[in-house]
């Protein structure tokens, strides 16, 4: 089968998505139709690389693939400068294509090095695990994290083209892939109830990784993705709702150092907190609160929060690049489907929500 073309149309640059089974395989035609640069360096992890690797090493021809550590704790400037040093050793230039192949941090890493070398060389995102594949490859945001904060360095740097192919899922541990999974109720919570639905209705048949179904969710997920970025690229209006579920979720992995949740993990709890505060407000009716952690409970189990403080996940908070004039921007869900922004939210307010949903005291 032909594989899916999404278009992001943005005004610093417009690119497609090809998704579908095996497109993986058709990548050197895609990047010779694309006309990029014949050099190409990929970045991956040692772990994607001994999994998949076979399927791209004819891509870079002789040029060995940059491997760095992958995972949250790693992703810092360190590691980036790492890709710095692989492509200066290589004598890379702006004639030079890089490709990144991994999951969100290999892409995130991988992708700011390709913004800041040269001042930008060409990107190619080849996300290999859900989360990846559903939210981060697309997009244009690129960075790393800071002690302080999550993804506090960083920059807005469109890929050339995105490419996904469902079939190295099937060797992504059920962790990982639930992992992504809490992203794609991001989306159907702010954009898509049936898209929510979908998901409490198919689940044996997406963690079965059926072809069909499961290619339907991502392609819905990244459509919804493509046409905010496309309505807002750097994240001035319309684009913050996609962080629903990350302001208590980047906190989350701040206070724990990176180690202890996958990000999704992280986000799922951020959402279930959102929740809480628009149920305090009357601004979600129960039913729809219930409804969202029924789903996310119903995917199986989240890694234990009752020894994190609450005080200290609001400290982490007040770090959030998502503080404007000293006001943190909360997304807020008020229906499945739909989301409010406010600025509004008390101390108070907070440490309700951290206590229903399970933080300490």
């Amino acid at each position: 089968m032909e594989p899916i073309r999404i278009d992001v149309a943005t005004p610093s640059r417009a690119y497609a998505l090809m998704l579908g089974d095996g497109v993986l395989d058709r990548l050197p035609r895609l990047l010779s139709d694309l006309q990029l640069p014949e050099q190409r360096f990929i970045v991956s992890s040692p772990l994607v690389w001994r999994l998949h690797g076979r399927r791209l090493a004819r891509i870079a021809g002789a040029v060995e693939p940059i491997l760095v550590p992958d995972g949250e704790r790693f992703k810092q400037l360190q590691t980036v400068s790492r890709v710095y040093d692989a492509l200066i050793s290589a004598n890379a230039d702006r004639a030079s294509t890089l490709i990144t192949f991994g999951g969100g941090v290999i892409g995130d890493m991988a992708g700011f090095a390709a913004a800041t070398y040269l001042r930008g060389i060409p990107l190619v995102h080849v996300p290999t695990t859900l989360l990846a594949q559903v939210d981060s490859s697309i997009g244009g945001k690129v960075g790393v994290n800071h002690a302080l904060g999550k993804n506090l360095i960083g920059a807005f740097y469109q890929p050339h083209a995105v490419v996904i192919d469902p079939t190295v899922l099937t060797t992504l541990p059920r962790r990982e892939f639930r992992a992504g999974l809490y992203e794609v109720i991001k989306y159907g919570m702010t954009s898509s109830p049936a898209l929510f639905d979908r998901l409490a209705r198919e689940r044996t048949a997406i963690f079965g990784k059926d072809p069909g179904v499961l290619t339907a969710v991502i392609a819905e997920s990244c459509r919804i993705k493509a046409a905010v970025v496309t309505a807002d690229e750097k994240e001035t209006g319309p684009r913050r709702v996609l962080n629903f579920g990350h302001t208590a979720g980047h906190a989350l992995e701040a206070v724990t150092k990176y180690r202890r949740y996958r990000h999704g993990e992280a986000v799922a709890y951020g959402m279930l907190v959102a929740a809480q505060l628009a149920s305090g407000r009357g601004a979600l009716a129960d039913r729809d609160r219930k409804a969202l952690a029924d789903l996310i409970s119903s995917l199986g189990p989240l890694p234990a929060i009752a020894d994190v403080s609450k005080g200290d996940v609001l400290d982490a908070m007040k770090h959030d690049k998502k503080m404007v004039a000293g006001r943190l921007h909360f997304v807020l869900p008020t229906a499945i489907g739909a989301t409010t922004i406010v600025d509004d939210v008390t101390e108070k307010e907070m440490r309700a929500a951290l206590g229903r949903v399970g933080f300490k005291k």
